[in-house]
């Protein structure tokens, strides 16, 4: 597809970050935001106004698209263009010789699970007696 041969017509039905990949894709270039913004502005007769109001949404469109790659410099280009390079370290720098963990099961490095609030294994049927419901008749009731 060449936008630039495109009528203005046909270029409207295409989302800003649509021509500009076909901008950067075409010219074979990276540029800047307001340097994508401009040559959109152009291709759609959009005047500077436009471009003032549009420019943030712009911008944030082209981080979230993947189609794009932001350059440390600040210029966009296709991400097709740019490979990323993968580094898998085999270097077991974790090693952990089995010799030399401590297994021994010292009382003082052993949590106390006595006081475990949330188990139910202990509850009885007559923890329940002793409990009363109060209700708004009752004369003891505060509320």
């Amino acid at each position: 597809m060449n936008i630039y041969k495109m009528s203005k017509e046909e270029l409207e039905l295409l989302s800003y970050t649509d021509i500009a990949y076909e901008i950067l894709k075409k010219e074979k270039t990276h540029k800047t935001t307001i340097e994508l913004l401009r040559t959109i502005a152009e291709l759609l007769e959009l005047s500077d106004d436009v471009i003032a109001q549009t420019i943030g949404d712009f911008y944030t469109t082209l981080t979230t698209d993947k189609r794009f790659y932001a350059l440390p410099n600040g210029e966009w280009d296709l991400k097709e263009r740019h490979t990323t390079k993968v580094i898998i370290d085999d270097d077991d720098d974790f090693d952990v010789d089995v010799d030399d963990v401590d297994t021994n099961d010292d009382d003082e490095n052993q949590e106390d699970d006595s006081m475990d609030y949330d188990s139910t294994d202990d509850y009885e049927e007559n923890d329940l007696e002793d409990l009363v419901v109060v209700t708004e008749d009752d004369e003891s009731y505060d509320g």
